[in-house]
């Protein structure tokens, strides 16, 4: 808990709410002010939250001769339901606004923030998020309670608090997930779920690289790889066994991979009556980041099909004639790339008859020819 104590040390005010609401007004605008005593003429910032992503400032301004500050949105630029902050100096509170507030007060002395003593009022779920706070700082919630706690709150109180609490925990994954499917669900149309999806595919891949790591290594089965060709025809590594198989991670977008293709290309060619053969794994195809940058209709299909078109035109190109090309098309968030550890292309794994990794990170004909010949 020490780790999660120093964070919202550093990172977050608890911040204590008092009972009133601010219902939201009649024109759906949204109003922020307060009044921190010692704040006379500082300036008072508004951010934004994204996760994942940097914290945008939105709007700034200055408090007067008593401290009092007053941000205001307009029906032409509405303040939408998400994550925010107020910034005075080095102080920050965050605030978990749902959407249905008109009015949120803060008032209290500036020195209040520093000891995170102050007092806010008219949003529940900032509430609902600085009592979890609370708990945590004071040990009375542990990270194992998180996911049913997030289940009776506003799901952005459940995002921010897994984002800060648990971090790009692999064995966590689960909670990320599930909060994620809450998010999509209450706000379809808010940034927050692809910018979310992006966070939990980036932690999932570096949990499945360490992972990998651990497993992956000369002597230990291959992990199986089932993925289909261009043509929609499924191919299983696992199928392969009885054959001596060069697993070869690649690209069309990657210049060595296709300067290396013609070494594979030769030792295939020459030992392909012997119980030799190629699986190759193309990393081609869009990532969640990419993808979440497509906002039209048919924006990522189109996307997808280029990429496709560049691998088939690729296979072509380079006349590599093994049938065994597949790929998910998901670029560096391909599931196998994830399963071997592959951070760097071209990759490849010497696989035995009996399924085992023999050899990795061959390259050049010569190489690839002398560990083959060994094992036929």
């Amino acid at each position: 808990m020490r780790r999660i104590f120093s964070f919202f040390t550093a990172l977050t005010l608890a911040v204590t709410l008092v009972n009133c609401s601010g219902p939201a007004a009649d024109d759906g605008t949204l109003s922020i002010n307060g009044e921190l005593k010692g704040a006379e003429g500082l300036n008072v910032y508004l951010d934004k939250i994204s996760i994942n992503k940097p914290i945008q400032a939105m709007a700034s301004t200055t408090a007067d001769s008593d401290g009092a500050f007053s941000f205001k949105s307009t029906p032409e630029k509405p303040l939408d339901a998400g994550l925010y902050r107020l910034r005075v100096g080095t102080m920050k509170a965050n605030l978990v606004l749902d959407g249905t507030e008109g009015s949120v007060e803060i008032n209290d002395d500036l020195s209040a923030l520093k000891t995170g003593n102050y007092n806010v009022g008219g949003s529940t779920a900032t509430q609902n998020y600085l009592d979890a706070v609370q708990k945590f700082r004071n040990n009375e919630m542990k990270p194992t309670d998180l996911k049913d706690y997030a289940k009776n709150v506003d799901p952005l109180v459940g995002m921010l608090l897994a984002y800060q609490v648990l971090g790009p925990n692999g064995k966590t994954l689960d909670t990320h997930k599930e909060i994620l499917k809450q998010v999509t669900d209450k706000y379809p149309a808010s940034n927050y779920g692809a910018d979310y999806l992006a966070y939990i595919t980036q932690a999932e891949a570096a949990y499945a690289n360490q992972r990998a790591t651990q497993a992956i290594a000369v002597g230990q089965p291959a992990p199986d790889i089932e993925l289909p060709s261009p043509d929609g025809k499924t191919y299983k590594l696992s199928d392969l066994k009885g054959q001596v198989v060069l697993l070869d991670f690649w690209a069309s977008w990657c210049g060595p991979c296709r300067k290396e293709n013609p070494n594979v290309v030769n030792v295939y060619n020459r030992y392909k009556d012997q119980g030799f053969t190629v699986y190759s794994v193309s990393l081609d195809g869009v990532d969640s980041r990419t993808a979440a940058r497509y906002t039209q209709p048919g924006q990522l299909e189109t996307a997808m099909q280029r990429s496709k078109d560049r691998w088939i035109g690729a296979i072509k190109q380079d006349n590599l004639p093994w049938e065994y090309h597949v790929s998910d098309l998901k670029k560096w968030e391909a599931a196998p790339a994830r399963t071997y550890g592959v951070r760097s292309i071209p990759k490849t794994f010497l696989i035995d008859q009996e399924g085992n990794i023999a050899a990795v990170g061959l390259r050049g004909a010569g190489q690839i020819e002398q560990e083959v010949k060994k094992l036929l």
